[in-house]
């Protein structure tokens, strides 16, 4: 299912034929919900097709709602509006808690960035693929595109870092609607207002998401998070403890690490900073 609007869904068979359905009144009923990228079955009378069954889901997005995904590119403009590290690293914690692969854009790429070699550098050295682009002059775009083919992909990131933009250069003619970055709060304005599945050449497809620039790790326990940062795991081997989780236990390896300049200050930042959220969380619940 790659639409989902005003109580119709839009169904694109394998042979690249859309058909425009209703659901079953049974799925109200049974508080079925169906999100864009579901897998399902239809039947077509005269014309017009109804929702039978929803497969069941190898994965699943909140926010953005969108089901069955293999990856998602996380765009951050590198200027204008600011990149920010903190909402970078959510984004990775949220997309390696549900084992999916990870890719970041830095777009805007026309735009001085001589500042972000160093924090690049240690994204890639733990293992995220990183392209830099331009939608306004084209730069990286053929390279991006690759990656797109044959899989399911989420472009995700803040307001104003360019993602409209990029799929408008991706998939010419497709024409979705981008804003300008906002001059007094340097956030960028939400164009998307709804989840699509766009097809793309090279049987993939892209979901053009709403923006925004928060999200909660509801779904993510405190013990878990050591997990979601895979440039802590040849550190964590050097830990006192084995159930260290790198806050305020003696002799960490990880903490080691980032005094000796071996991982990011600002991921150990954001990782403790997570912590403290989640640990906030528990307690309240």
């Amino acid at each position: 299912m790659i639409r989902a609007v005003g109580g119709f869904y839009d169904v694109r068979t394998r042979e690249g034929k859309e058909y425009r359905c209703r659901a079953r009144g049974r799925f109200k009923k049974d508080r079925t919900s169906i999100y864009v990228g579901d897998r399902v079955e239809f039947t077509v009378n005269n014309g017009e097709g109804v929702l039978e069954t929803v497969e069941p889901r190898r994965n699943f997005l909140h926010r953005p709602p969108v089901a069955n995904i293999d990856q998602v590119i996380i765009v951050s403009a590198l200027q204008n509006p600011p990149i920010s590290l903190q909402l970078l690293d959510r984004l990775l914690v949220l997309a390696e808690s549900r084992q999916l692969r990870a890719i970041i854009c830095f777009n805007k790429a026309d735009l001085p960035h001589d500042d972000v070699a160093d924090p690049v550098r240690f994204y890639a050295e733990a293992g995220y693929k990183i392209f830099f682009t331009s939608a306004k002059l084209g730069q990286g775009i053929e390279a991006l595109q690759k990656e797109l083919c044959s899989r399911v992909s989420v472009f995700a990131g803040p307001s104003g870092a360019g993602k409209s933009s990029l799929l408008n250069r991706i998939k010419p003619g497709i024409n979705l609607k981008t804003g300008a970055v906002s001059d007094k709060s340097k956030r960028g304005r939400h164009t998307t207002r709804h989840v699509e599945l766009i097809p793309l050449e090279g049987e993939g497809f892209v979901a053009d998401t709403p923006g925004f620039s928060q999200l909660e790790l509801s779904e993510i326990t405190s013990q878990q998070l050591p997990y979601y940062f895979p440039d802590f795991y040849p550190h964590a081997e050097n830990c006192r403890f084995n159930t260290c989780m790198h806050v305020k236990e003696p002799d960490c390896g990880v903490k080691a690490a980032v005094e000796q300049g071996k991982i990011l200050a600002s991921r150990y930042e954001n990782y403790l900073y997570f912590f403290d959220e989640l640990k906030q969380q528990e307690r309240e619940y």
